[in-house]
């Protein structure tokens, strides 16, 4: 019998992370906060650009985004906020989009595979993704269970399970 398999991947849809954001620019520009504090939020090449003429205003903006990642069901692992800067009057605030799984974090994932997950399960790494192999595909779902409990810096889907 052949072995079955999945693979873990970290790949976010753009399609729901636009939606989220453009949801994130109604809500600023409709909210009572958000009036004449110069706040905004759109895309700036692959990262999103948010920008308010405060520090706090430019954080509270992040939380309307996150806000709206959460309800379309991406995962805030898969995003890297970084600190507000002073650019001119404003502050500016970049997010960049986490996607791929790093070499490092494929190995800390195949090790926890190999030392808690069954025997006869073996996991490969394919550049940005894994492929988990097994005999039993009870196995495998032991696997998802586990790496779901985990507590990664990584968001992670399973794909291609067969």
């Amino acid at each position: 019998m052949a072995d079955s398999s999945f693979d873990i991947v970290s790949k976010l849809d753009r399609q729901e992370v636009d939606n989220a954001l453009n949801q994130a620019v109604k809500e600023v520009g409709n909210r009572f906060d958000f009036r004449n504090v110069d706040a905004g939020i759109k895309w700036s090449g692959e990262t999103i650009e948010i920008q308010a003429n405060s520090e706090e205003r430019a954080n509270a903006v992040l939380d309307v985004l996150k806000d709206k990642l959460v309800k379309r069901s991406i995962s805030l692992k898969a995003i890297d906020a970084g600190e507000p800067r002073l650019s001119g009057k404003v502050y500016k605030l970049g997010v960049a989009l986490k996607e791929g799984i790093s070499q490092e974090d494929a190995k800390k994932i195949g090790k926890i595979i190999r030392e808690e997950g069954p025997k006869g399960v073996k996991a490969q790494i394919q550049g940005e993704e894994l492929r988990v192999t097994s005999k039993k595909k009870d196995d495998l779902q032991g696997i998802m269970a586990l790496l779901k409990g985990k507590n990664l810096d990584v968001a992670l889907q399973f794909t291609n399970y067969r």
